[in-house]
């Protein structure tokens, strides 16, 4: 599983060791990759790529068609953001792992993606606490080639700022958590991922899709951002968007209202189902995941 958006910095591996500059960036330095982490890189690759045609949504799997990331090591974060910037205006920065949420939503504001330098250790393929290149690059970065997601995680970064000046961030943290992270799209050949979280993770590409424990549940607004959220195991729920164009509207709401409004009511637990819900599926709830953030 993956932490959420921003937080303060942790290990970050041997990405740690460097000193990030006054934005929390580091040089790539993608000579410094050893024959073992580009190995890792392939095993991941190799594995997802297998299982995420026919799971993983249109848009992904054009991404990263047109991207440059393979099979033969981890990508250069500069020929990335060249084919980036052509596209959506973004680009990739290292940074050392996990860095202040004010460094994060100015980042992404400002269309710079922070990718984790460093890659998970052999014996860590299916779990690691916190996002590595594989995950900040191979689940995210397709989905920045596709126009509604660029805007839409821009737009994120400076509602970020404002909501971290309101006192307010758990709030719009499980906008980005149930959306980027671990959303779910309909398409017209059926339910499709195209949160991060899910396509970097082999287990819960099964899971988020195939398995009866999870709610899926239509992508509601305000109902989201009521909803904690697992840090530490499979989702309980998981929100659906009709379509990826629907992120637009979020794009442009005024969240002032809705954080009053929201703050009123108490929170739900990840699990929890509401009478008004548009339930896609009622999961079984078999499956019992940590404590909820």
């Amino acid at each position: 599983m993956n932490p959420p958006p921003g937080g303060t910095p942790v290990n970050g591996g041997e990405g740690a060791t460097a000193t990030p500059r006054a934005d929390g960036t580091i040089d790539q330095d993608w000579a410094r990759y050893s024959a073992r982490d580009h190995a890792v890189w392939r095993t991941l690759f190799e594995r997802q790529t297998r299982l995420l045609p026919g799971r993983a949504c249109d848009a992904f799997l054009d991404g990263m068609a047109r991207l440059p990331i393979g099979a033969e090591g981890i990508p250069d974060f500069d020929a990335l953001s060249e084919v980036l910037l052509r596209q959506t205006g973004w680009q990739v920065v290292a940074v050392p792992g996990l860095v202040p949420d004010a460094v994060f939503f100015d980042h992404l504001a400002n269309r710079r993606f922070p990718a984790g330098r460093f890659i998970r250790q052999p014996h860590q393929l299916d779990y690691l606490e916190e996002p590595d290149v594989f995950h900040d690059v191979f689940g995210h970065v397709p989905m920045l080639m596709h126009p509604v997601i660029a805007d839409f995680v821009q737009a994120y970064g400076v509602g970020g700022l404002r909501a971290r000046q309101l006192g307010v961030l758990p709030l719009l943290a499980r906008v980005y958590w149930y959306t980027v992270e671990f959303g779910l799209v309909r398409q017209a050949d059926g339910l499709r991922i195209y949160g991060s979280g899910i396509a970097s993770s082999a287990t819960e590409t099964r899971f988020a899709l195939e398995d009866a424990a999870p709610n899926r549940v239509g992508f509601a607004l305000e109902r989201v951002m009521r909803t904690l959220y697992r840090i530490d195991d499979f989702q309980e729920t998981y929100f659906v968007l009709d379509r990826i164009e629907d992120l637009l509207e979020l794009a442009s709401i005024d969240f002032a209202p809705l954080y009053a409004r929201v703050a009123s009511e108490p929170p739900l637990a990840p699990g929890a189902l509401l009478p008004q819900d548009r339930v896609l599926h009622r999961g079984t709830g078999r499956h019992r995941p940590g404590a909820p953030r």
